[in-house]
């Protein structure tokens, strides 16, 4: 399927790996031009060389801290007045609340709440002035389920949830969409520190560990970072302009819910 945005320009945000790079990849395979950013600049440079070697694709990679004020000032500078936004940032670190202090759920906000809003409305007004543009935020199933042991992640993510509900209606108007992405188990650099911890926790091996895991999820699997991010695509495409503010769940059927 041509998904009709060839030419448009998009940034994405944590591409140097996992679903962000999925993401970045699937986009760049649609002949989009891609401004990408991570914090470590020899991993972010060997992803930005990848993509402009499979796909031939115009590529940007800017290495900062998109969390910190300076950082993220550098990454819109190289962006200029994108087309689509992709925000991602790893989650916060596995816990028990009796562990966290006001200063890690600060850490929380400011990482998976506030930048992410902090890009979406700095990017914006330019979007709906041109009477386009995609955003796509990956946040996480815990929105839907929590998941006990990532608390912060549960409270971070489902703020931004409830901001994208009513900002995503406000705009659709003006031919721009916003949604959300919501991965379960992939197969990831973040599920990997994930399934040690629970193996550690468990005292069980990591092998043993992602195996019940496995297990657990109906198709028998972890995901792809590859069909995420050609989902994440699709929501950026021509095609899903009547998709507004929804959590599309991405989890192998794990949650068992109806609705």
């Amino acid at each position: 399927m041509d998904l009709g945005i060839a030419g448009k320009r998009a940034l994405v945000c944590a591409a140097s790996r996992g679903l962000g790079l999925g993401c970045a990849a699937a986009l760049a395979e649609a002949g989009v031009e891609l401004v990408i950013n991570a914090r470590r600049s020899d991993v972010l440079e060997a992803a930005a060389t990848e993509l402009r070697t499979r796909y031939g694709a115009t590529v940007t990679a800017v290495a900062a801290d998109i969390t910190d004020p300076a950082g993220r000032a550098a990454v819109l500078e190289a962006a200029g007045s994108p087309d689509i936004l992709v925000t991602n940032a790893g989650g916060p670190p596995p816990g028990v609340w009796q562990d966290w202090q006001r200063e890690d759920y600060l850490k929380a906000l400011e990482a998976n709440l506030l930048t992410p809003i902090a890009l979406i409305t700095t990017l914006l007004p330019p979007m709906m002035e041109r009477g386009w543009g995609r955003i796509v935020n990956i946040t996480s199933g815990s929105v839907k389920a929590p998941i006990p042991a990532l608390g912060l992640s549960n409270m971070a993510r489902t703020g931004l949830t409830g901001f994208v509900a009513g900002t995503a209606r406000q705009v659709a108007s003006s031919g721009v969409t916003i949604n959300n992405l919501l991965p379960g188990s992939h197969d990831t650099d973040r599920i990997a520190q994930l399934t040690a911890a629970g193996a550690a926790r468990e005292g069980v091996s990591v092998e043993e560990f992602r195996r019940q895991r496995e297990a657990a999820i109906p198709v028998g699997r972890y995901g792809t970072a590859a069909e995420f991010g050609a989902t994440c695509a699709f929501l950026c495409s021509q095609h899903a302009g009547f998709i507004v503010g929804q959590n599309i769940l991405l989890d192998g059927g794990a949650i068992s819910a109806t609705i």
